[in-house]
């Protein structure tokens, strides 16, 4: 996945296209669940691992994904990374997707 530039507001298919990308991003339930618990606030990968019930490489893939399109920014503390969302827009995105899927 390619890192996705700042859609201009003058261009309404530049923009299109970076809501596309940032779809695609979120795209995976394991990527969803990420976001879901960074919505708490910050985490390090062992706390995703836990919290979603899958592998830590599995963990560390899709934070890859959600790194590369900044979707979520990563803090290296000590010897442990501690992951968080660059903003609370996308937390809104999921959360909502997630309660409409449970209606």
């Amino acid at each position: 996945m390619t890192t996705t530039p700042s859609p201009s507001t003058d261009d309404p298919d530049q923009t299109l296209q970076a809501a596309s990308e940032l779809l695609r991003a979120l795209a995976s339930p394991v990527r969803l669940g990420i976001v879901r618990e960074l919505s708490a606030g910050g985490k390090y990968v062992h706390e995703l691992v836990t919290a979603l019930g899958v592998s830590q490489p599995l963990v560390s893939q899709h934070l890859r994904v959600l790194r590369t399109s900044r979707i979520v920014t990563a803090r290296r503390q000590a010897r442990e990374t501690r992951y968080t969302l660059t903003d609370d827009h996308v937390a809104h995105i999921v959360l909502d997707a997630i309660r409409h899927a449970q209606e």
